[in-house]
């Protein structure tokens, strides 16, 4: 039999870009029987769902009987929707073969709307086919923007003149302005049209070019606004008044709680009040909560939880990982009590979340209780076992009967008794939150399991069941539902969302990431009960070829209650006026400032940037070149000012802006184009003289330009004529237009003072190239202000050329023969002439030998700083250094410098020993250390935060930052130690300590390593407190005993060391043959976890005697003892684990000396789920 394609006519088959992908799983969903089969259909293109249909049923069914067919093709819906309306309607087709490709029937109508059938009678754009589809029969001009009508439907053709021959298609679809149709491509090959072809039917269905086509449409009620909806363009806030939150990737689970809480109005208001005026901190978790929950209120779209996951401390990775809900929940409302503390409202989460309950052991004889009353955030409920809440409640109260061998030991007066043992609630909070356990361990599989069996909770419950007899009962303890958090998917992968009623009275909403929709008590209830599906009959939904029904991978796993008698006070309105009035200024200057950004991108195209160099920035300039053009005014009062002007403007506007903002006259303003030189310097090259071009002609004739602004040096002039006008040295403007080049040239003034260690920009003059050097010198004086240099000083010269090429100039060689031009920097300093080390005009120049200490007397050793200078942060290492002893702090250094110099100023930053310092180095990914960097006589800091080799390895280096150690003894006195990582293990091996300690290279297990460990850890002595066994493990396995003796700088850099007390009775055995290493692992001994030890053979014990040793042995206890399987596992390659019983005698099973003890069980030191490390919150 051919399947058909539902799907939209107007679509093009042949266009695979046409069809839209649903949004929905339910959009294009097909009413079937259950034996129906829903599969793609291979040679088609569409992303479609296909069906095999009921052909015909000669047996009882008629065509013609409308009622009896309506039973038939309209099978009651999953969803339950209630029914509208329903109609009939019949089209008689005559002369089938003289048809058009496209024919419309005529119009009937259902639930108030006008419909049609739609007909291809030989296919729409697919061969041999006949097509047909239902529409809505509105005029195109006609159909309301936001109309939409979801409908189930039913196409049946039939011989009109033997009813008992029928082909017919179901289907169900959301009919909108943009669907206005949906149907069946492939309704039924051509050739069975016309041909006695279908089973049973002894006649064709179109007999004499004639057929008839009933269209059985159902008009459904659409109760939530979004059934079978695409979700194409959806607005969640136009739809239901609420936004959702956006999944950074699997925050889902986080996405549904902060909903959960965000909805819980007093935890809203709470949080609204904790202080954070004075601490508007992205890393402050209440602050960007409260960000948070205000986008929530009054975002038209869905919020980021980037901010707040960021202020938890949480990496890439962790937005990747799913999380515990319950260990979230209760880590997020810790922080909250801690921000909370010192203020009014301090115990508000307590009494809004917090109840009691009371464990306790009571003498059924005798009047003897022993009772503990602690306080509970949420209760953790059993669902194996279990068909509702309640059964869960009364499992959870359920009380054991301590008696027999078991009985309770009532103190010496009354001796052992028969007791009950359990535990009662004392009282429940205003917000029950109750975590349903839905994942548990599996013992047969030995895994953790997701529990899908039918677990139903209601809408309201009487609690005060579960209360103790002596609880206050003055006040309701009815409590109805409000939030249903749900996961859908299995343990490995899944998804989270919630149900929630935001209000006392009204609709239920979902929550799915950053959708929200309204919801049915049935969507909140019935399809969160999880179990098998049902179908609308009762009946079970099969589960393809395979036994046993369909179960629901969504159902409930925390379910939100609040007591009835408090819903006014827990969800109370939040107004405008309960946000921090902080908290709406902020985000009404950073709305202002992105509208700012928007509208400045959106102009972006019409402006172009100005950056102006003018004499006052040249004077705060105290580097290269004549600024730096990658600086900001608001960060460098020596950056370039930088004017927005738009492209179409001239440069007299530009004239005049620049001016008014130096408070001069435009007359007095010329500007010059910054070039770039060869040399990679940006100087002046030459004047604007005609201001009448625009100011984006000017920047496009800039020469070579790199930079998206215009560059220009800003000149004001010295001299006016008596016209005002500026009298200019060069490039004079002719009354006749012409411009003229004089001999004079642009040069720049830079002065270096030897006392202030500055440089500093003095100012431009203008000089004729013949003149001399030393002719510099008076201009140079005056410009400074010295009437006269003291005959014992004198003034040396400089040609900054480039910032690593900085040359002297000889007092007697003319400007010209220097090879000045425009824009040239000269930089002078002045020096006493007895204590100078420098040439004096036209001298020999000294050595250029690094600098050996923090003052430069020469100005080329300054410009050598410049060119070298790093600014480095240094941080205490997080492991070794007490970060609030040493907070951060930046040093300006020269690279050069070596590493006992790096030391001598980072000591004297801290105030320590420039000898007790150690350097790490820091990865660029992660921010973490990296190895500690060595002494060298040649190590500079250049070579410390650029190192050579290792190829890409040091390219994961940062080269402006350092950790520091400040350390208990010499660099020195450290190389003759030997760092030894130690793991001290306590309370057999369920406690396990680390500790870095130094050790003498040259020293032994005993005393040396031994007496470090125990002053390390602060633990008794091996005369106090008995024998301490070192011994080295690899992957997890006994590797070898250190002796007493071993030496130090032998103990291998491949192994972790284990130190561990010996217990009396091992210490008197001398036969170390009589131990057995003991590992552990899971499933198969190559999945080896966790330390191994050593453990005393006895002859002749049984293991069930063993295994009461191993557990004093391994601290391991309860139910965690109790799920261990072990065996005897051989070094011998492929050996299976052998197994051991109770009344085996492990002294006879492991024979060889390579045996080892198994101990077969999970690694309970990794997250349970999804194999995430342990959750936390930072900010």
């Amino acid at each position: 039999m051919d399947t058909p394609i539902v799907a939209l006519a107007n679509l093009n088959l042949q266009d695979d870009n046409q069809n839209p992908e649903p949004a929905s799983p339910n959009a294009m969903a097909i009413d079937t029987s259950p034996e129906h089969i829903v599969e793609m259909n291979g040679p088609e293109t569409e992303n479609v769902a296909i069906i095999n249909p009921d052909a015909m049923d000669t047996d009882a069914i008629l065509a013609s009987d409308y009622d009896a067919m309506k039973q038939l093709v309209l099978q009651p819906l999953v969803e339950e929707p209630r029914i509208v309306d329903d109609q009939v309607h019949t089209w008689s087709v005559e002369s089938w073969r003289a048809l058009n490709k496209k024919e419309h029937g005529p119009i009937f109508h259902a639930g108030g709307y006008p419909w049609r059938i739609l007909l291809f009678p030989f296919g729409n754009n697919v061969m041999e086919q006949c097509s047909i589809y239902l529409e809505h029969g509105f005029d195109v001009s006609n159909v309301p923007d936001d109309w939409s009508c979801c409908v189930q439907f039913s196409l049946v053709l039939w011989n009109k003149n033997h009813p008992s021959i029928y082909y017919h298609h179901s289907a169900h679809h959301r009919f909108t302005k943009e669907e206005s149709d949906w149907g069946f491509t492939r309704f039924l090959e051509t050739r069975k049209m016309f041909s006695p072809a279908l089973e049973n039917a002894d006649r064709p269905l179109v007999e004499n070019d004639c057929a008839n086509i009933s269209a059985y449409v159902r008009v459904v009620e659409d109760e939530t606004g979004v059934l079978w909806h695409n979700f194409n363009n959806y607005d969640s806030k136009k739809e239901t008044g609420f936004v959702g939150l956006k999944n950074q990737g699997a925050t889902c689970y986080l996405n549904s709680l902060l909903q959960s809480l965000y909805f819980t109005n007093a935890f809203r208001k709470t949080i609204y009040r904790i202080p954070t005026e004075e601490d508007e901190n992205m890393n402050n978790s209440a602050y960007t909560l409260q960000r948070l929950f205000y986008q929530l209120q009054t975002s038209n779209m869905a919020v980021g939880t980037a901010e707040l996951t960021k202020s938890f401390g949480w990496e890439t990775r962790h937005i990747f990982e799913q999380q515990d809900v319950q260990e979230l929940s209760r880590k997020l409302m810790e922080r909250m009590e801690e921000k909370m503390k010192g203020t009014e409202f301090e115990k508000a989460l307590p009494q809004m979340f917090s109840g009691k309950i009371k464990t306790y052991i009571s003498c059924i004889n005798v009047p003897y209780e022993s009772s503990r009353v602690e306080d509970f955030w949420d209760v953790q409920l059993n669902v194996s076992g279990n068909e509702n809440l309640l059964d869960s409640f009364q499992d959870y109260i359920n009380v054991e009967k301590l008696d027999g061998e078991n009985q309770y030991f009532a103190g010496d007066q009354y001796k052992l008794q028969d007791a009950n043992k359990g535990v009662i609630f004392q009282s429940f909070p205003d917000v029950l939150h109750l975590q349903l356990k839905r994942f548990e361990y599996d013992i047969q599989r030995d895994a953790m399991m997701k529990i899908n069996d039918r677990y139903e909770f209601p809408d309201e419950f009487d609690a005060s069941l579960y209360l103790d007899k002596d609880a206050d009962r003055s006040e309701s303890w009815e409590y109805e539902l409000h939030g249903v958090l749900v996961h859908s998917g299995d343990l490995n992968a899944g998804h989270y969302y919630a149900f929630l009623k935001p209000n006392k009275e009204g609709w239920w909403y979902k929550y799915d990431d950053d959708r929200v929709t309204k919801a049915t008590k049935r969507e909140v209830l019935e399809e969160n009960f999880g179990g098998p599906y049902k179908l609308p009959n009762g009946q079970l939904r099969p589960l393809g070829n395979k036994k046993g029904p369909a179960m629901r991978p969504n159902s409930a796993y925390m379910l939100v209650y609040i007591r009835k008698s408090r819903l006014d006070k827990i969800l109370c309105p939040v107004t405008a006026e309960d946000t921090p009035e902080h908290l709406r200024r902020r985000f009404e200057e950073e709305y202002a400032a992105r509208e700012a950004r928007r509208k400045e991108k959106e102009e972006q195209h019409l402006y172009l940037g100005v950056k102006a160099i003018t004499d006052g920035t040249f004077r705060m300039h105290g580097s290269t070149d004549l600024t730096d053009f990658e600086s900001t005014p608001d960060q460098d009062p020596a950056a370039p000012r930088f004017y927005r002007v738009l492209r179409t403007s001239t440069m007299q506007d530009l004239v005049n802006n620049i001016a008014e903002d130096l408070g001069q006259d435009p007359r007095r303003v010329r500007l010059w184009i910054m070039v770039n030189r060869q040399n990679k310097t940006i100087r002046p090259d030459q004047p604007v003289m005609d201001l009448r071009p625009s100011i984006e002609e000017t920047y496009n004739r800039a020469a070579a330009h790199r930079d998206q602004a215009l560059r220009v040096w800003v000149e004001v002039a010295d001299e006016v004529n008596a016209e005002g006008a500026a009298v200019w040295p060069t490039y004079p403007g002719l009354p006749n237009g012409v411009v003229v080049k004089s001999d004079l040239i642009l040069l720049f003034l830079k002065c270096f003072d030897v006392e202030s260690q500055s440089l500093k920009g003095v100012g431009h003059l203008y000089i004729s190239k013949e003149k001399k050097v030393e002719d510099l010198v008076p201009i140079i004086c005056k410009k400074m202000g010295w009437e006269k240099l003291p005959n014992d000083e004198k003034l040396h010269l400089w040609e900054e050329i480039k910032p690593n090429m900085v040359e002297s100039l000889k007092g007697k060689q003319t400007l010209k023969t220097a090879e000045l031009q425009d824009g040239d920097i000269i930089c002078f300093q002045r020096v006493h002439e007895k204590r100078s080390r420098l040439p004096t005009l036209g001298e020999k120049q000294p050595s250029e030998d690094a600098t050996k200490s923090d003052r430069f007397e020469d100005a080329r050793e300054y410009y050598d700083f410049l060119l070298n200078r790093r600014a480095v942060l240094f941080h205490a290492h997080p492991q070794k250094c007490d970060a609030e002893t040493y907070p951060p702090f930046e040093l300006v250094l020269n690279t050069k410098i070596s590493y006992d110099k790096l030391s001598e100023k980072v000591a004297e930053k801290l105030e320590v020993p420039a000898t007790h310092l150690r350097f790490y180095t820091v990865n660029a990914s992660s921010n973490n250390p990296r190895t500690a960097v060595k002494r060298g006589q040649n190590q500079t800091l250049y070579s410390i935060l650029h190192p050579v080799g290792y190829g890409s390895l040091n390219m994961n280096q940062r080269s402006d930052a350092l950790f520091f150690e400040v350390l208990d003894m010499s660099l020195a006195e450290l190389d003759t130690k030997k760092s030894i990582k130690i793991t001290l293990l306590s309370e057999g091996i369920t406690k396990e300590e680390t500790f870095d300690i130094l050790v003498p290279k040259n020293g032994q297990v005993e005393p040396d390593l031994i007496d470090c460990l125990i002053k390390k850890a602060k633990i008794p002595t091996e005369d106090e407190a008995g024998r301490i066994r070192i011994y080295e493990i690899s992957n997890h396995k006994f590797f070898r005993e250190l002796e007493r003796t071993y030496p130090v700088i032998s103990i291998n850099e491949y192994t972790s060391v284990i130190a561990e007390r010996v217990s009396p009775e091992d210490a008197e055995v001398k036969d170390q043959s009589q131990f057995i290493s003991v590992f552990q692992f899971h499933g198969e001994p190559s999945r080896a976890h966790g330390v191994p030890f050593r453990f005393l053979l006895k002859e002749g014990e049984r293991f069930e005697e063993t295994k009461r040793r191993l557990e004093k042995r391994t601290g391991l206890k309860g139910k965690s003892f109790e799920k261990i399987k072990f065996a005897v596992v051989r070094r011998a390659q492929f050996s299976r684990p052998q197994y051991l019983v109770d009344d085996d005698i492990l002294w006879d099973v492991a024979t060889n000396a390579d045996d080892c003890l198994g101990m077969d069980h999970p690694d309970r030191t990794r997250s349970v789920r999804n194999g995430t490390g342990d959750l936390f919150l930072k900010g």
